[in-house]
């Protein structure tokens, strides 16, 4: 059985995530312990509420190390919702400018939408190729609540490497939806509050780590 562990950093959403992963076929501990992150098949890092208040509890427990260390072995990271937002450079909430983790360039700042939070259900324009969405129609929809997001996705200018595929979604304006990059994977929405369609890119997910 696959080997997953949901980083326990303080943010909420930990135990939902938790379930939708056992129901999909994983053995689940959600821990704090470094060695265990470590040792893992595949990384959860779940995530809500605000950007700075969620990098600051990943980095009292050594997440952003962990993080870095497992990808540069080619082990699997996956983050939901805040989760993702931290992978990247930079977070701007309220005037306030946090570091990210730096995986992928970019800023997480406020969406311009007529109405915020963005709570309910979307679609989502996945990309050809796309692991996380395989078996997916393209009126599928997941379950989003955020009011901050990626609205301008900034690839590396001299990167030689495959570029990550980027899903986008619409509300207001178009915004990542999710990206994957190799063994670095994370959606802006929460696979684990949308029903079978997000049971399906959680399997999706866990079979690509077994692969």
């Amino acid at each position: 059985m696959t080997r997953i562990v949901v980083l326990d950093y303080g943010s909420g959403n930990l135990r939902s995530a938790e379930r939708a992963l056992r129901r999909v076929g994983a053995e689940v501990t959600v821990t704090a312990d470094a060695g265990a992150a470590l040792a893992a098949d595949g990384l959860v890092v779940p995530g809500v509420g605000a950007f700075a208040a969620c990098m600051a509890g990943l980095a009292g427990v050594d997440g952003p190390r962990i993080i870095e260390r497992r990808l540069a072995g080619g082990r699997p990271v996956l983050g939901i919702c805040v989760g993702m937002q931290v992978l990247f450079d930079h977070g701007v909430e309220w005037g306030e400018h946090t570091d990210g983790c730096g995986q992928w360039p970019g800023t997480v700042e406020r969406i311009k939408a007529g109405v915020l939070p963005h709570m309910g259900w979307n679609t989502v324009r996945a990309p050809s190729g796309s692991v996380l969405f395989s078996g997916l129609d393209a009126d599928t929809r997941f379950y989003f609540v955020h009011s901050f997001g990626v609205r301008r996705w900034e690839p590396a200018a001299s990167s030689v490497l495959r570029p990550p595929l980027v899903a986008w979604a619409h509300h207001g304006e178009d915004f990542v939806a999710a990206v994957e990059n190799g063994a670095l994977a994370a959606t802006q929405f929460h696979p684990e509050k949308s029903g079978d369609a997000g049971a399906t890119v959680l399997r999706n997910w866990l079979r690509d780590v077994v692969g």
